[in-house]
């Protein structure tokens, strides 16, 4: 099996409405790439509903299977690529913040529900997930982190050392926060040697400013690809043995467990 992977992470107009125009947009995004030959396309945090919604996240909310997941599953077989976005999860106990990856095959692959919810409508709309699951794509194992979940080191470092190659990040970065896109994301692949996949929003949504930034990192902390702030796709070519380079040379999930407070913890 081949080690490598193309990614994409598509930078979404804030405006667009829910969940036609989306979709609309993303069709349309995979027609004019279709030569590319993606194999997972990332899309951003709550990208099904929006995010700058407040109470108004719970009238678009599906379960893991609804509607929009099932178009999504369309489009994934058509283009023949992994999809990755962001939905308002409805489960009976309440809203879940998820991202779920579904399959060129149009089979859910991986899921996660948001661990963190910063102050404010996320705090006040949805309840916290409780685990990260890894999962398959090709040759690479996937962990899916939302927005302020990365800004947390002991999460990545949690999927990290679990086995992920590459980690995948919904986002909706505000503009005064660029300092996640610009430092925190390459800080977070190179401590732990893995890819990073970073999806935002770009423009305007009900009065917040999005601060764009998407971006792919390699397990050095370099920058593979990034968008300042113009809605598109961005496209990375991934090679698996980058990460054991990578990992093999800053020994930190070795070498961390060595620490008073990690073994005490352990």
């Amino acid at each position: 099996m081949p080690e490598t992977l193309t990614v994409a992470v598509a930078q979404c107009p804030a405006d667009l409405e829910p969940p036609e125009e989306r979709l609309d947009w993303l069709a349309g995004l995979l027609a004019s790439h279709e030569d590319a030959m993606l194999d997972l396309i990332v899309l951003p945090e709550l990208f099904q509903c929006g995010y700058n919604i407040g109470d108004f996240s719970s009238k678009h909310a599906e379960p893991p299977d609804g509607p929009f997941a099932t178009s999504i599953a369309e489009l994934a077989k058509r283009y023949r690529t992994a999809i990755l976005y962001g939905f308002a999860e409805q489960q009976t106990e309440g809203l879940y913040n998820s991202a779920q990856c579904i399959g060129q095959n149009g089979q859910i692959i991986g899921r996660h529900r948001k661990l963190l919810l910063p102050p404010g409508f996320e705090q006040d709309n949805f309840v916290i997930g409780r685990e990260c699951k890894l999962f398959r794509l090709g040759a690479f194992t996937l962990a899916i982190l939302v927005c302020y979940d990365v800004e947390f080191p002991e999460n990545m470092r949690h999927v990290a050392v679990a086995g992920a190659d590459l980690v995948v990040v919904p986002t909706a970065l505000a503009n005064e926060w660029s300092v996640v896109s610009e430092c925190v994301i390459p800080t977070r692949a190179f401590e732990n040697g893995v890819f990073v996949c970073y999806s935002n929003y770009c423009g305007q949504e009900n009065g917040l400013t999005y601060y764009g930034g998407s971006c792919i990192i390699a397990p050095d902390g370099s920058t593979l690809a990034r968008n300042k702030n113009s809605a598109g796709l961005s496209i990375a070519h991934l090679d698996r043995s980058s990460v054991k380079a990578a990992q093999a040379r800053m020994p930190y999930h070795a070498d961390h467990v060595k620490l008073p407070w990690v073994r005490n913890i352990r």
